[in-house]
């Protein structure tokens, strides 16, 4: 659902990290805005409610500009995870690009993991995207806490499905950027493929994830960072 407009020679990307409520989405996009590079970024935009719960969304703006001119600015989006605001989350998953589900570890979560899951499979059906096809990752949040699942059964059951997943500890930085920076990998195949980012605009998959993880010093980010 990439919004381009060939005239004005721009597009807008569109992430959203979704997930229960309290699993870690705002944090990793807090994790992203300080360490990315302030000139490639624009301005974190939260909105809380009175229990420093986000209500709306997060914003976090990217931007980049192909070899052809082209202007791509990325948005991420996160979602509230509490159910009384499934309407917000269906209203942010409109035009989404690509999603990143944040799974809390602990096991007294189980079950929210799971009815998260599948109210993004129906929120994206609902605003006329597959989850079959729609560029998605997961990331298993919270691996510094104690009685969390173990890592080998997330893999046996998340394995089968072929979806990336990571192990992340949001608050200590850890498996922040893997995730963020496979779900841009994931992205841009998706997009490419419709609107030929490499041979009409000179852009390639590792340029595109490079310029987008880029630290003020324009080193290429790197985890524990």
């Amino acid at each position: 659902m990439v919004e381009y407009d060939e005239l004005e020679n721009r597009m807008i990307l569109k992430l959203v990290y979704y997930g229960p409520a309290m699993s870690g989405k705002t944090t990793n996009l807090l994790q992203l805005h300080d360490i990315l590079d302030q000139d490639n970024r624009g301005e974190l935009t939260v909105l809380d409610t009175k229990n420093d719960r986000t209500l709306f969304f997060d914003l976090l703006p990217f931007f980049l500009i192909a070899p052809s001119g082209l202007k791509i600015k990325l948005k991420v989006f996160t979602v509230p995870g509490q159910v009384q605001h499934d309407a917000t989350r269906k209203a942010v998953l409109q035009r989404a690009d690509g999603v990143a589900f944040i799974a809390d570890s602990q096991l007294t979560e189980e079950t929210n993991n799971f009815e998260s899951f599948k109210n993004l499979e129906q929120n994206l059906d609902f605003v006329g995207l597959d989850i079959e096809k729609i560029p998605l990752v997961v990331q298993f949040n919270k691996r510094d806490l104690q009685n969390i699942i173990p890592e080998t059964d997330v893999t046996d059951a998340w394995e089968p499905t072929g979806i990336p997943v990571f192990m992340s500890s949001a608050l200590l930085g850890k498996g922040v950027l893997d995730t963020f920076r496979r779900l841009l990998e994931l992205t841009y195949e998706h997009v490419d493929r419709r609107y030929m980012l490499w041979d009409k605009h000179g852009l390639d998959k590792s340029k595109f994830v490079h310029q987008l993880t880029m630290r003020s010093d324009n080193e290429p980010l790197h985890e524990g960072i």
